[in-house]
């Protein structure tokens, strides 16, 4: 499942800190959200699809990652990213 080149952008551009900034952990963390987003719409419909469930779980473990690392680093903008995001559980 690949996100849409205009919805990635659109995720990119509200989680960016600078005009360039396509790569730091709130914009990582935003365009992951929107992929397992995406992949469990899809496993909805396809619940035998082993392959991509494996995929998805990495990108869990990715995002969880980058999360961690983030509330590490700058706590202020793990908070942000998490109320941005909703993933409050």
């Amino acid at each position: 499942m690949v996100i849409v080149k205009e919805r990635k952008t659109e995720v990119i551009n509200r989680f960016k800190t600078h005009a360039k900034d396509t790569g730091s952990a709130p914009v990582q963390v935003a365009v992951l959200t929107e992929q397992i987003n995406l992949l469990n719409e899809h496993f909805k419909t396809h619940k035998k699809d082993f392959h991509s469930r494996r995929g998805l779980l990495m990108l869990i473990g990715k995002r969880r990652r980058l999360l961690e690392y983030l509330q590490k680093t700058d706590p202020k903008k793990y908070e942000e990213t998490i109320n941005k995001l909703d993933l409050r559980k």
